[in-house]
């Protein structure tokens, strides 16, 4: 009997040895003791703040507006002074069941009961977004368009958060008298860096609203940086599902689209011609219509405009004169000319952000008669987007001096100077003297035009408006007609380029003139 217990006792011993090893193990281990640690507290983040994307200022586009965050623990004196400045008391109700810490959105900053923490935490978009089309939009995974996506790792990865750390019980509940640790996100510098002007961009968001669907290009003609881009109709992230639907296409961005382009295309003709050695001098009768293989081409001016030299053509916008002057072009120096201006090439402005190249006629398409007189005048195959345009108006006013469109910079650290600038680039496509010829066309199409509704009060500018035919109807068989314009201004030192497009919104100088005017009137009381 007393050797079984002593053996008894004995194994007691060995087994309670070994327990006290484990322990003593899982006691050691770093691991094992941070885990444990961890299960007696827990960590509440109250709103983060993703990488910013300013213009070209450094001014913020998104994260720019702020809102209330209250890391709540529920207790009885919390509830009642915190329960008037909830701004969703649906969320609230169904979270301060638990008993646990929740977050919610307040109304205020202050509170005098210790158990409400409140952060101030920046809002990433508005809800009438600046530059919608520009910045883009996020969804759960990340960036979905815009800058959103073309930079969304590096927008992602840019964090900062802020965070409440309570010592809870093993049911969660927070442990009165132990505190809590609070730790607040450094600001955010961290960001992309865009061509855009703020208050351009908004001084075009404002004139072009008036355009049911449409697009606003503004580019800096010295670098070709684009100081403002706005498309329309524009849309909202609280109202995407509705956009989607929507038969007017917000989301589509209409500068990086497109159009059939019309009468500014004579700006390229008269380039071709002075090549072709046929100067501002030739003449034309225009009696309304002229036939080309048998087809009629008609004048917008039906009864005619009677004789006319190439300024005086520009400034009427006849179309007749440009069929008949671009039968003096060689095809290949015709087609030549539009390919060194820019017309059927794309431009990549950000990843996932590339304006179409459009279409031109190929040197065969031209053994057509009729399809070299379409082209004349910007008809026929020919299409182009806002941005190729606006890049083309600004080599006109640069001297001949052809940027790369830029919207972005770079990105930046300490939001206030890039790393890795991107490059400018530009090409030299045409001489000054011949720049000033096209200027002086381009002046005369406003300044001599009594009609005309581009020109500024508070400024000289000059343009060339566009009625580009379609081929679509109405359902009164009334043709759908592109309106634009294309310009710069001031004449006395050019310095910005714009180009308006009016989708299916009829005469270029009633829809798009008017918007080219308040823009440059806008711009001009900016630097003054």
């Amino acid at each position: 009997m007393y050797k079984r217990l002593t053996v008894l006792g004995c194994v007691f011993m060995f087994l309670f040895a070994i327990l006290y090893m484990r322990i003593y193990v899982i006691v050691s281990n770093p691991r094992y003791y941070a885990a444990a640690k961890e299960q007696g507290t827990y960590t509440l983040t109250v709103g983060h703040t993703y990488g910013n994307i300013y213009d070209t200022s450094y001014d913020l586009l998104v994260n720019d507006t702020t809102a209330y965050y209250a890391a709540v623990n529920p207790t009885a004196e919390a509830a009642e002074e915190i329960l008037p400045c909830v701004k969703d008391l649906e969320s609230y109700h169904a979270n301060i069941i638990y008993g646990k810490p929740f977050v919610c959105e307040v109304t205020k900053k202050d509170f005098d009961c210790e158990d409400i923490t409140v952060f101030e935490v920046p809002v990433r978009n508005r809800e009438k977004q600046l530059a919608q089309h520009i910045v883009g939009y996020t969804d759960e995974s990340g960036g979905v368009s815009g800058i959103e996506l073309a930079y969304d790792e590096f927008l992602r990865d840019s964090v900062s958060e802020n965070s409440v750390t309570y010592n809870v019980d093993g049911r969660g509940g927070v442990m009165d008298g132990l505190g809590k640790d609070i730790k607040q996100g450094e600001p955010m510098t961290d960001g992309v860096v865009l061509t855009i002007d703020k208050d351009i961009q908004a001084v075009c968001e404002d004139a072009g609203s008036k355009m049911e669907k449409g697009a606003v290009v503004v580019m800096d003609i010295q670098t070709g940086d684009i100081l403002g881009m706005a498309s329309f109709p524009t849309y909202s992230i609280s109202t995407l599902s509705e956009d989607v639907c929507n038969e007017n296409s917000p989301l589509i961005n209409r500068c990086l689209y497109s159009y059939n382009v019309g009468s500014i295309f004579k700006l390229v003709t008269a380039l071709a011609a002075f090549e072709q050695g046929i100067d501002e001098s030739f003449t034309y009768n225009c009696t309304g219509v002229t036939e080309i293989s048998g087809q009629p081409f008609k004048c917008h001016n039906l009864s005619g405009h009677g004789v006319l030299d190439m300024t005086g053509a520009m400034t009427q916008s006849c179309n007749t004169y440009f069929i008949e002057l671009a039968k003096r072009i060689d095809n290949s120096i015709l087609i030549e000319t539009a390919k060194r201006m820019g017309f059927g090439r794309s431009i990549t402005l950000a990843t996932g952000m590339t304006a179409s190249g459009g279409t031109l006629q190929t040197e065969e398409d031209l053994f057509l008669p009729a399809e070299k007189a379409n082209m004349s005048f910007g008809q026929g195959k020919l299409t182009a987007s806002p941005v190729q345009i606006c890049s083309f108006t600004a080599a006109i006013a640069n001297e001949g001096r052809l940027y790369v469109p830029r919207l972005v910079k770079g990105i930046t650290y300490d939001g206030k100077t890039v790393v890795n600038e991107n490059e400018v680039k530009y090409t030299e496509v045409f001489d000054r003297q011949t720049a000033f010829r096209l200027q002086d066309l381009m002046i005369a199409a406003v300044d001599k035009n009594e009609d005309s509704n581009a020109r500024p009060s508070n400024t000289h500018a000059a343009g060339k408006t566009s009625t580009a035919q379609t081929g679509r109807f109405d359902e009164d068989g009334e043709e759908l007609c592109h309106g634009w314009i294309t310009g710069f201004f001031p004449l006395s030192s050019p310095k910005y380029a714009v180009t308006v497009l009016c989708e299916d919104g009829g005469y270029g100088n009633e829809c798009a003139a008017p918007v080219f005017r308040e823009i440059a009137e806008r711009i001009t009381a900016l630097n003054n």
